[in-house]
């Protein structure tokens, strides 16, 4: 899940999906040079030639986004660790100077009007400091290896699902709806309701192909929801917590040096575990399961050590692939709230700051063979899930759902192939999250 420095997910597309951007000179480009075409539908499909060319001509880089805002883009693993890291760059969209045409589009359409802006992935120190200490118990270790056997029954639950038609779209039939239910009961979301839950986090991930307005409206839906569920968590409250008492419960209950979450907190808290929460996940089995389907030896080899009863390919094989082809392509917004310089390239106070995950990680500066998808890579410091103060809160908690995920796939379905060309696939129009919109499969029923 990702309070993503997760990396974020808070997109900046036009209405029609994206579209090609205007970028101003880059300082590094020579004259003559020409810097590529971003964020058009091809890019989408393989964003990292265009990355490699910025990170050698042009690696902190000004464009026009297809939302109209103009951000600078860091594309060296070196700038990106230290950008993430600098606390003159603020997560609180209120250091923004942002003209009247791009008012709103740095966020999640709805977010302001629903009151729910008050979240990890918009606030700093000290107020951000606080509010992840109230919730960071859930994300322990410890925590998340006692809900290990609740994500193998989600698991095996939708796999039994399309087990015996020999098909299915992996995307829409598994990998999107097993961190939907799995953050929905780590939040305490009673079961009868967490199908609305799913459809509102649907229409949230296909805003492209849906109705105009569809995410403003859900997460007012949402916002309505949890305000009541916390209403009614907060009348039937016991008075001692019960071991592996859900989030919400214990956000209603936490307090720091007595100062007691309010209710606009609670609920943006709540809001933004889902929402930041599932898509990173849905993006890291599907990125991931589609990488080792079209790397045949490299699943072989996973595939022969699962066999083996063993963990150790499994554990680096998924960092391999937040690496390689992760679910979070930009870290979130961060504003410069004084002047700074990055790589060379001097900011201005209220310039939208963001750090291109997806090219730090095939940095050839830093990875070897950064285009190559090696699952037994050892050196792997990759920021998938960011760094610093805001790195993903829900990390160990993804990365429990990706290995479960992949590994029970790869176990129950051994001749898993895709079922369609990979390039007739499609990969969802957006700035912060990399996904496709669907994987179809084919397989050996199992009767």
């Amino acid at each position: 899940m990702t309070n993503h420095s997760t990396p974020d997910k808070h997109r900046a597309t036009s209405p029609d999906g994206p579209a090609p951007a205007s970028p101003h000179p880059a300082p590094h480009t020579s004259p003559g040079e020409t810097a590529p075409t971003l964020f058009t539908w091809d890019f989408a499909a393989n964003p990292y030639p265009a990355y490699a060319w910025l990170r050698e001509h042009a690696p902190v880089h000004r464009t026009t986004l297809p939302s109209g805002v103009e951000a600078w883009l860091v594309t060296r693993y070196a700038d990106a660790k230290q950008a993430l890291a600098d606390q003159r760059l603020s997560k609180n969209p209120e250091h923004h100077d942002e003209p009247a045409h791009a008012k709103g589009k740095t966020g999640i359409p709805g977010e302001r009007k629903a009151e729910l802006m008050t979240h990890l992935l918009n606030i700093d120190p000290p107020d951000h400091t606080r509010l992840r200490r109230l919730v960071s118990k859930a994300f322990t270790p410890r925590r998340v290896a006692e809900f290990a056997p609740r994500v193998q029954e989600l698991t095996d639950h939708l796999i039994d699902g399309f087990a015996e038609k020999g098909s299915a779209d992996l995307i829409h039939e598994f990998a999107f709806p097993l961190p939907i239910y799995a953050i929905c009961d780590l939040l305490g979301v009673p079961r009868e309701d967490q199908d609305d839950f799913r459809d509102w986090a649907g229409m949230m991930i296909r805003h492209q192909g849906g109705p105009r307005g569809g995410v403003a409206r859900s997460v007012k839906k949402m916002r309505g929801y949890l305000a009541d569920l916390i209403h009614r968590k907060r009348a039937a409250l016991p008075a001692e917590p019960a071991p592996g008492e859900d989030l919400i419960s214990g956000l209603i209950r936490a307090s720091d040096h007595g100062e007691h979450l309010t209710e606009n907190e609670a609920a943006a808290m709540a809001f933004i575990l889902l929402f930041a929460g599932f898509e990173t996940t849905v993006n890291l089995i599907g990125n991931g399961t589609y990488a080792l389907l079209t790397h045949p030896d490299q699943r072989a080899r996973l595939q022969a050590s699962l066999a083996r009863k063993e963990t150790d390919l499994l554990e680096t094989g998924v960092e391999e692939l937040l690496r390689y082809d992760g679910p979070v392509e930009l870290a979130t917004w961060r504003f410069a709230t004084r002047p700074l310089t990055i790589g060379g390239q001097d900011i201005a106070p209220g310039d939208p700051v963001l750090v291109v995950l997806a090219a730090a990680d095939r940095d050839p500066a830093r990875f070897a063979d950064p285009d190559t998808l090696d699952l037994a890579r050892r050196d792997n410091q990759h920021l998938g899930y960011g760094h610093g103060i805001h790195y993903c809160l829900g990390a160990p908690l993804a990365r429990l759902e990706g290995q479960t995920a992949l590994a029970t796939l790869l176990t129950r379905l051994p001749d898993l192939r895709l079922a369609a060309e990979p390039a007739d696939l499609r990969w969802r129009g957006g700035l912060i999250m990399r996904g496709l919109r669907t994987l179809p499969v084919e397989f050996t029923p199992s009767r």
